[in-house]
């Protein structure tokens, strides 16, 4: 009999007991690692980051050096929410997220008339405007010295303390919620027409898909994403400052996607964690040439683990099975 497990399947929304267990770590990293719940949260919010990205670059092949823009305007718009007497967490993280989408729409328009290397500029032009308008508007935004004074109120009666564990608990909850979201949007019939456009847009209105619409969906989809990603970030660290829009930010996602693997959704949550915790601890032992390793570890990734950290698990795990296969012989 042929084996039928050669030929390619179609996604689909079953949870595996894998990726149960993968959420299961940091709900025990809570306990385990008391003293580390504030680089916990940050991991978490980069990741939603990285998570808002994969779906324009892993999934419609969008590339984009400019994403930190929606990530700022969610922080911003959080941030003076509460400036101004708004407090309450959860309405300031959906507008923040209504605020990014609105943005991300409008610039979609852009992005989607061209290729590649005009994707590139137009984001990036976006960005860099953004932050300079931020900028010029200090007695908004407080410019280069930042935005203070935010008052984040109570969530489900617990405040945000300083040890960082109401800001952990509301960043992964947040992130599990939007996570299992995006997890069945790019599982649905509509994350396989973006998957069709990144392998080979020109072919897809043929089967009557319309290519623009789709990809300003998902633009619109990720900016939000970002911007609740900023609101975040804004609300547990009760400060913005104008790195939120920068471009280094834009570049470092870029570097998580390469570390975790891009068009897996959970590529950018394991590239953040191995990211921020490798920089966490470098930096402890050699702050000054911390970017060194970052940089060396790169190189490694690149070089033996295409696809990055899953692509390598997936390269080791299709070598084991091929080698357990030959020592059980052949199957009919």
């Amino acid at each position: 009999m042929s084996q039928l497990s050669v030929l390619p399947s179609l996604p689909n929304d079953r949870w595996s007991k894998l990726e149960i267990a993968f959420w299961l770590i940091p709900i025990a990293c809570f306990f385990v690692f008391p003293n580390y719940l504030i680089l916990g949260s940050q991991i978490l919010i980069v990741g939603l980051l990285a998570v808002s990205l994969d779906l324009i670059l892993g999934y419609a092949g969008i590339v984009s050096l400019g994403h930190a823009a929606f990530f700022g305007v969610g922080a911003y718009t959080a941030g003076l929410l509460s400036v101004h007497g708004w407090s309450e967490p959860v309405s300031g993280l959906l507008a923040a997220g209504l605020a990014a989408a609105v943005i991300g729409f409008l610039v979609s328009f852009l992005v989607v008339r061209g290729h590649d290397l005009t994707r590139l500029m137009v984001t990036l032009g976006v960005g860099l405007m953004l932050y300079e308008a931020a900028n010029k508007a200090a007695f908004i935004t407080g410019g280069v010295d930042g935005l203070s004074g935010m008052v984040v109120g109570k969530l489900l009666g617990f405040e945000f303390d300083l040890n960082g564990q109401t800001a952990y608990w509301y960043s992964l909850v947040v992130l599990f919620i939007l996570f299992v979201i995006l997890r069945r949007l790019v599982h649905s019939p509509f994350g396989l027409s973006l998957r069709g456009i990144r392998e080979g847009g020109k072919r897809m209105p043929a089967i009557g898909a319309n290519v623009n619409r789709q990809l300003i969906t998902i633009f619109t989809v990720s900016a939000a994403v970002a911007g609740v990603a900023g609101a975040l970030l804004a609300q547990t660290t009760q400060f913005v400052g104008l790195d939120v829009l920068g471009f280094p930010r834009s570049a470092e996602l870029l570097i998580l996607l390469v570390l975790g693997g891009s068009g897996r959704l959970y590529g950018g949550l394991i590239g953040a964690a191995v990211f921020m915790m490798a920089q966490d601890y470098i930096a402890g032992i050699n702050p000054a040439y911390w970017q060194f390793w970052i940089g060396l570890l790169l190189i490694l990734i690149v070089l033996f683990a295409r696809g990055g950290v899953l692509g390598g698990l997936d390269k080791l795990y299709a070598q084991l099975r091929s080698r357990s296969g030959k020592k059980g012989g052949p199957q009919a």
